[in-house]
């Protein structure tokens, strides 16, 4: 080919905006197994990219901890967070937003639960669990780690290396179910709705684990953009998204969450959870 021919393309290529030569990239905490995951957010990549006019790409990540990192080091521009990890992703990449929560993030809530060999019923007091062994979900999580923790001392009055006897983390959701229901702990802390879908799909075995207790409730998962958005998207992106994302309305893709709507959310619907990880020591 002559260069005659070439220049023409080189220019081409030269002057492409950046905004439609950039895919936008996601990723969500792993609060369940890695094929649930990727199954849920493929299918939320398509909808996204056909409703927003640009590539979207989901990014898996390994731990709640690399999914904050992904966004703070601009890997991702949008990331389906717990209330902590929320915060955390939040203050490390200041003006982002969070833009969109589950209708149920409103009211979300944790379940305690027990092997069936423990004298644990279920009860609306809380339970004493001294002297048993427990697990907690990731470190990061609001609702396997950080609200169960803040209620197990704020119920206990002493912290909670001095109420086990030994404590784990099983990294997500699934494990913890399959942990204590297979006796490798004997009472753990559980997202509800995980518990649920569990349930309804016959992956637990009710009658080797149960639910003994349940939290109040506290603001949970959001999607949250980062503050540059719109610089490399265009300008009104972030509108657009928000408006993407409370528009989901496919069962399909809402049952993958599993969500019954998206609802507006704000920074400040999460300084409740922000409050509780400051004063048990879980944020600088």
């Amino acid at each position: 080919m002559s260069f005659a021919k070439i220049l023409p393309l080189i220019f081409t290529c030269l002057f492409v905006p950046a905004t439609l030569a950039e895919s936008f990239t996601f990723t969500a905490i792993p609060d369940e197994n890695e094929s649930q995951l990727k199954t849920r957010f493929n299918k939320v990549a398509k909808y996204l990219e056909a409703e927003l006019g640009v590539e979207v790409n989901y990014v898996p990540v390994k731990s709640y901890a690399a999914a904050v990192t992904a966004f703070r080091n601009n890997q991702v521009q949008l990331a389906w967070f717990g209330g902590l990890s929320g915060v955390q992703a939040r203050r490390l990449v200041p003006g982002s937003q969070a833009i969109a929560q589950g209708y149920e993030d409103q009211y979300f809530k944790s379940f305690f639960i027990a092997n069936a060999s423990t004298p644990l019923e279920p009860s609306t007091n809380f339970p004493n669990l001294n002297d048993y062994t427990f697990t907690f979900g990731s470190k990061g999580s609001t609702s396997g780690r950080l609200m169960p923790q803040f209620y197990i001392e704020r119920n206990m009055g002493k912290q909670v290396k001095d109420i086990f006897t030994r404590i784990g983390f099983s990294g997500d959701h699934s494990r913890t179910i399959a942990q204590v229901e297979a006796g490798a702990y004997q009472v753990g802390a559980v997202n509800y709705k995980v518990w649920e879908t569990a349930v309804a799909n016959g992956t637990v075995d009710t009658s080797k684990v149960k639910v003994i207790w349940e939290t109040p409730a506290y603001p949970d998962y959001q999607w949250t953009v980062r503050a540059d958005a719109d610089q490399r998207f265009g300008k009104g992106f972030t509108e657009k998204l928000t408006k993407v994302l409370l528009e989901m309305k496919d069962p399909d893709l809402l049952a993958s969450f599993p969500r019954q709507s998206f609802v507006e959310a704000d920074n400040a619907d999460y300084e409740p959870i922000e409050s509780v990880a400051t004063a048990i020591g879980l944020l600088d």
